[in-house]
């Protein structure tokens, strides 16, 4: 296919995309500093010889001086790759390297793609035994059957490391995650269903072998090939792996099979399942036509006459995709974890069912966003979590890793599950190591924090997850019943910790009234005026609960400009005495953390002002676990030069010098300047800071506003804030295009700032 003309648009594209820049799609980056002669001596020659030689002792520290125990190798022959055949090692590179960006983006697993240039199964297997030692775990790859099933346990016998052919278990770990679910929508019990697979390859054989596992009776299930149903005492067509689930039946097509069966499992060609034998299945059947690159049968075929159906394909364009991407990077990652000698059939089971569980959740707006704004929710279209769900890296692996440790087969149990949680987050989210303690804390000492905006559907849902993360109790101010409606449309259950109040049904709405008028009858307000904001105004009223003591911290946001809510809330609550309100950005890119001040509130702050946000964000940088470097920016670096604004920067140091801070400090200075400790210390050798800062206090709101902004659209980095600082009691006002993540976040935060 080299001529352009009869590619599709997708294919050029790819090939594009694959050739751009550096070709194909991975690299290898150090994790340990190489920039100095004495750091080469470590990582090579002579210091990597100590390393060796206790390897060598004990070959089990390879896991301690090595990568072995995050290292994956993906090994293919090319004998069947994707939906194309038999391509050849070579060819199927981009496949195997595909995988390992897999593996590096969902469960940050390095893998090693290794192309195997035989047909020869005695070649193969001697092979990949002798790259054992290099790898923690092997996944093979696009190889066709039956050779992968004699490659695959041949190679469970004789080494000591996971070995797992994606291609068979896990289509078989998602089909079963979707079944359980299917079944829990449509009130069946797993152990009653009568199931018909057609296909009798690799995936199909696995599939069948692990349904049984969850309870499936081996009586209740037929399986179909190109010739018809596999019965017992068949001979044409027929292998040892086929045999093993002929069933004892009089039918002898895939028609007669499917008539009254509940379930049709396909992965086979495209048509082979045709609406009249849609129409013969029992009530609301289960089709998962997984088939590609089309499927046995279109949703909308199977819908045409079986409106009932519960659907699911192998294609991203409809509802419930089986993917592998959601099994194969967590299931490792359990087993890499633990050091698994295997992946058995508990460990897939207990997959199946943390994927299954966690297609029952609430869906964050990280993963609505990946999918055009569709707000996901349990039930016929949505069986099966999407890929992008963060919550698969917190939940897929403890459950293997558990499964794991009870069957036997890890080397290296895992003792306390929280903090394994606490360490997968971290992986894929850089901001996680600073906010967990600070979480763990709110956890111990959970608080009341008022949702003000609890009508609006991420209030909500920020407040039932804020909930059930064990932070605190909720309070939505709002109608109750428009609540309630909203909960029902969510598919969210009213919880007992969630409570709902507005002005309306609040016994202190009087006190609320006395008190605002009491502080701004003297600003030109009416007693009417006030009560019109008490009764009205949901930030008014939230900061009145929070002011009075009858709810520990706020938030808001999300309907309303940021310092609109900002001068709502100071109505109320005060200033904190001897404080500035300032905003602090917390900014994570390229691993490591910066702090932004003043980054919502004072657009040109004078010298004493950013004399205060240095004071004060540090402090808060302090709680959140780190040791502050404050950098007071410019456009300058030192008096070069010393335009007016400058001297305002070079004013605030001098009142720092004055105040005796218990924090490291330094300015007037650039950004590059500031976080580039080698090149500060080398052309400014007088800096007081002994590393690179990581608080930048800004010279004005509109730098501060613009560089968070650039780093957070333009997908440089990780941001969460502006956090409020300086205000005497807890409030927290997010960004009006926040999500519920960024809600939930900011609700620990302020309950946090009331303990």
């Amino acid at each position: 296919m080299h001529d352009d003309d009869k590619m599709s648009a997708i294919d050029q594209e790819s090939l594009v995309m694959h050739a751009r820049g550096r070709p194909g799609k991975i690299e290898i980056h150090p994790t340990k500093p190489l920039t100095t002669q004495h750091d080469l001596s470590l990582a090579y020659s002579p210091g990597v010889a100590a390393p060796c030689k206790e390897i060598e002792r004990d070959p089990q520290l390879a896991y301690d001086y090595t990568a072995k125990g995050n290292l994956v190798a993906i090994i293919s022959n090319g004998t069947a790759v994707l939906g194309l055949g038999d391509l050849g090692a070579q060819a199927s590179k981009p496949v195997m390297e595909g995988k390992a960006v897999l593996f590096k983006r969902f469960a940050d697993i390095d893998g090693i793609d290794l192309e195997v240039d035989t047909r020869d199964v005695d070649e193969f297997v001697n092979c990949v035994k002798l790259l054992g030692p290099t790898f923690g775990g092997i996944n093979l790859e696009d190889i066709a059957a039956p050779d992968c099933f004699i490659i695959e346990q041949q190679l469970r016998e004789l080494m000591d490391i996971p070995v797992f052919h994606d291609d068979q278990h896990g289509t078989a770990i998602i089909t079963a995650a979707g079944l359980i679910n299917a079944c829990d929508l449509t009130g069946r019990d797993i152990s009653d269903l009568k199931i018909v697979v057609n296909g009798a390859g690799a995936a199909a054989i696995a599939c069948i072998e692990l349904v049984q596992c969850l309870g499936v009776r081996a009586d209740n299930t037929i399986m179909c090939d190109s010739k018809g149903v596999i019965f017992q005492g068949r001979e044409v067509g027929m292998n040892q792996w086929k045999a093993a689930h002929a069933a004892n039946t009089d039918a002898r097509t895939l028609k007669e099979a499917l008539v009254g069966a509940d379930v049709f499992l396909g992965l086979s060609v495209k048509g082979a399942l045709t609406p009249d034998m849609v129409e013969a299945m029992a009530d609301k059947p289960i089709i998962f036509a997984m088939a590609n690159p089309d499927p046995e049968i279109t949703p909308e075929e199977a819908k045409a006459v079986r409106p009932d159906a519960i659907i699911a394909t192998g294609r991203s364009d409809y509802p419930n995709q089986i993917n592998n991407v959601l099994g194969f990077p967590y299931i490792f990652r359990g087993a890499l974890d633990v050091r698994a000698t295997t992946i058995n059939e508990d460990m897939k089971a207990a997959a199946a069912h943390a994927i299954a569980s966690l297609a029952r959740e609430d869906v964050p707006d990280e993963v609505d966003m990946a999918y055009s704004g569709q707000h996901l929710k349990y039930g016929a279209e949505y069986i099966i979590p999407a890929p992008f769900d963060p919550r698969l890296i917190t939940t897929v692996p403890p459950a293997v890793a558990h499964a794991a440790m009870e069957s036997g087969v890890a080397q290296r149990p895992i003792i306390d599950m929280d903090a394994y949680r606490n360490e997968l987050t971290a992986r894929l989210d850089p901001t996680a190591p600073s906010l967990q303690a600070i979480f763990e804390d709110v956890h111990l000492h959970p608080r009341r924090v008022v949702f003000a905006e609890g009508e609006e559907e991420k209030s909500i849902r920020a407040a039932v997850a804020f909930y059930n993360a064990g932070y605190g109790f909720p309070i939505l101010v709002g109608r109750e019943e428009q609540v309630l409606d909203k909960l029902r449309e969510l598919g969210l259950p009213k919880l007992d910790g969630v409570e709902i109040t507005n002005a309306k049904l609040s016994d202190a709405t009087e006190r609320y009234i006395d008190e605002v008028y009491e502080r701004l009858q003297r600003e030109g307000k009416l007693f009417r005026d006030c009560q019109r904001m008490v009764n009205q105004n949901r930030n008014i009223f939230a900061a009145c609960m929070v002011a009075q003591g009858d709810a520990d911290a706020m938030v808001t946001g999300l309907t309303r400009n940021y310092h609109v809510a900002l001068n709502d809330i100071t109505r109320v609550i005060d200033p904190s005495p001897d404080q500035s309100v300032v905003g602090l950005t917390l900014m994570v890119a390229q691993g490591r953390t910066v702090f932004l001040s003043d980054t919502a509130v004072n657009v040109m702050p004078d010298a004493q002002q950013l004399a205060d946000t240095a004071i004060q964000a540090a402090a808060k940088v302090r709680q959140l676990g780190q040791e502050p470097r404050v950098a007071l920016l410019s456009f300058a670096n030192f008096g070069n030069p010393m335009p007016n604004r400058t001297q305002v920067v070079r004013e605030a140091v001098k009142i720092l010098d004055n105040s005796h801070v218990s924090f490291e400090y330094e300015g007037e200075m650039s950004a590059e300047v500031a976080l580039d400790y080698d090149l500060q210390h080398r052309v400014f050798p007088f800096t007081r800071l002994s590393a690179a800062a990581n608080v930048l206090v800004l010279p004005g709101l509109n730098s501060a506003s613009i560089s968070s902004g650039l780093v957070q659209q333009l997908g440089g980095g990780t941001v969460i804030g502006p956090l409020l600082l300086g205000i005497s009691k807890p409030a927290q006002i997010v960004p009006m295009g926040a999500t519920v993540s960024d809600l939930v976040n900011l609700a620990a935060l302020a309950a946090h700032d009331a303990i």
